[in-house]
């Protein structure tokens, strides 16, 4: 590389020479080790892949492929010398994660699997006054999402339908826009099925209308029951490229009207804002047990306040039915439901019913979604659903951070489906019930060790992080998962370094390693203000590859770099 000039105090430059990504030290001793006078020929590069990647069926023949597709010098095309080992290295196409597909068992019922979830998909921003559009829902149906949450209301004159977070500043979109691009989009990263989850606050009318829009959007896509209440819940295997639908019908709406006509307008005011938009009136005291399911659901599904061609739709049941937390964990031998809690609702139920939790989502699916004073769409601990076998923890896809982070790491097992076996432990059934709160014995040791990074001198303009010098670089690596195992710790900083070697070894033990999601994260250091984001993963423990592998990283948004990346190694006890 050449040298980089920095300017301080508008007269004075600073020349810093920027080299090339030289091998860290653990790789000199891999290379010393698997090689003979600097030379690593196709039997040692075998011997390497063998030992080190655990790669059991590796040959000669391929050994020798990778020699000659990796050394640019046809005099070194016998063996590899250290740098083109390392270049290697740094440059290899394998999979970091292992299988690369889809490799579970899909034909289990739907609760037996973590489902990629969206909240209010259609938002292109926060939840007060952004924009409603189809672009958001493309973008998600696009890196796997597989429920997509629409708002339905009727418009001003109350003969069409529109998709918007209801008593809010938000812009409407046409349902019929949002339908049609869910059906353009909706397996263009997965084949298995997509659940739009409708929360709707229409008319008897118009959920007709919705019934003759969904059948004409969707035809044959469109999965329906052949009872009304089903017994198990089919299996994504037998549903791929279907669409479902899960809803309740409605009764916020329904109690408007009934309201007007007794001209009780200050009840029909308190009615409406129970509708998804009356978190506002609770952000004051940070409470949200908001029911977006709503209760006495059981009743309502079979009143005559709903189109029985609407109702016909509806292939996941929702609503929380009579009664408290007891009542609404019961398992039903004779059919299945989806419950929703607020993230508030599960936190509070989960230090009470945490073993009742569990069981209810062997048979039945559990739905998790914000607390109504996530204005800004932040995000809430996916762990928490997931560890008690919530099968629906929804996001705001439009929240970055380090939750959302989370979310995407969990999803890029099993092939990026968008649906992941949940562990045995949280299906077992007799007696024994998995508890979180218990603390386990540890069952894996993960042993990691950070070599080196590069790829930012390319990606970022030379000033992004520091106006005055090189960046100073380092990284913090952990674990989210159950308490005992969630816990992040931090490199040394490297100075004034494109391509900074830290040669360090971490070291973390899992006692659910099943839950486990590999966090690591980039920055530089900032000595006067917030330190700068440099890059972020987040891996599923479970599907690591052993060996030393090339680790891509990603921005905020979840957007993979075109060059920057870690170079690590794995292993495991």
């Amino acid at each position: 590389m050449s040298k980089q000039t920095y300017t301080v105090c508008f007269c004075f430059r600073r020349r810093f020479r920027i080299r090339a990504a030289e091998p860290p030290t653990g790789i000199k001793f891999l290379f010393d080790k698997y090689s003979v006078k600097d030379n690593m020929t196709a039997d040692h590069l075998r011997r390497f892949l063998v030992e080190v990647q655990k790669e059991e069926k590796a040959t000669i023949e391929e050994s020798e492929a990778i020699i000659a597709h990796n050394s640019p010098v046809i005099f070194h095309r016998k063996g590899f010398n250290l740098d083109s080992f390392f270049r290697y290295l740094l440059a290899s196409s394998d999979p970091l994660l292992s299988p690369s597909s889809v490799h579970q068992d899909m034909t289990a019922p739907l609760s037996h699997y973590f489902i990629f979830t969206g909240h209010n998909s259609y938002l292109t921003g926060n939840q007060l006054s952004s924009d409603c559009s189809d672009v958001p829902i493309i973008q998600a149906l696009e890196r796997g999402v597989r429920v997509i949450e629409l708002d339905i209301w009727p418009n001003s004159t109350k003969d069409d339908v529109l998709v918007l977070h209801g008593m809010t500043l938000t812009k409407p979109v046409e349902l019929s826009v949002c339908l049609k691009s869910i059906k353009n989009h909706a397996f263009s990263a997965s084949d298995y099925p997509v659940v739009i989850t409708l929360e709707d606050h229409l008319t008897m009318d118009l959920q007709a209308k919705v019934a003759e829009m969904v059948h004409q959007i969707y035809g044959d896509m469109l999965f329906t029951p052949e009872k009304e209440c089903l017994e198990e819940f089919p299996s994504p295997e037998s549903l791929r490229k279907r669409v479902i639908i899960s809803t309740k019908p409605p009764k916020e709406y329904l109690k408007a009207e009934k309201t007007k006509a007794t001209g009780n307008g200050s009840h029909e005011k308190d009615s409406s804002v129970e509708a998804r938009g009356g978190e506002l009136s609770k952000a004051p005291n940070d409470k949200d047990d908001s029911d977006e399911d709503g209760s006495d659901e059981d009743e309502d599904l079979h009143s005559g306040d709903v189109a029985p061609e609407y109702k016909s739709l509806i292939a996941i049941q929702a609503g929380k039915g009579k009664g408290g937390l007891d009542d609404w964990l019961k398992v039903n031998p004779d059919k299945v439901k989806r419950l929703s809690l607020s993230e508030h609702e599960l936190e509070k139920a989960a230090k009470t019913h945490g073993p009742q939790i569990v069981r209810f989502t062997q048979r039945n699916i559990l739905r998790v979604y914000p607390k109504g004073i996530r204005f800004d769409s932040s995000n809430y601990d996916p762990l928490v659903g997931w560890m008690h076998g919530a099968q629906m923890v929804a996001f705001n896809m439009q929240g970055y951070g380090s939750s959302l982070w989370l979310m995407q790491g969990m999803f890029r097992g099993n092939g990026g489906c968008g649906y992941v076996k949940k562990p045995d432990f949280l299906l077992a059934g007799g007696n024994e019930v998995f508890d979180p709160t218990v603390k386990l014995p540890v069952k894996m040791k993960l042993k990691i060790t950070l070599y080196m990074g590069e790829g930012w001198y390319y990606d970022f303009k030379h000033t992004h992080f520091d106006a005055y010098s090189p960046p100073d670089f380092y990284v913090r690596i952990g674990i989210g998962g159950v308490p005992g195992d969630s816990v992040m710790k931090k490199s040394k900083t490297v100075e004034d370094s494109w391509s900074p070697a830290w040669n360090e070894e971490f070291e973390f033990w899992l006692t659910v390693p099943e839950l486990a999601l590999l966090r690591v994260e980039v920055y530089e250091n900032d000595v006067s203000e917030k330190d700068d984001f440099a890059g972020q993963t987040c891996l599923p423990v479970r599907e690591i590859r052993k060996g030393v592998r090339r680790v891509p990283l990603y921005s905020q948004e979840g957007h993979v770099y075109q060059t920057v990346k870690l170079l690590m190694w794995f292993d495991t006890v």
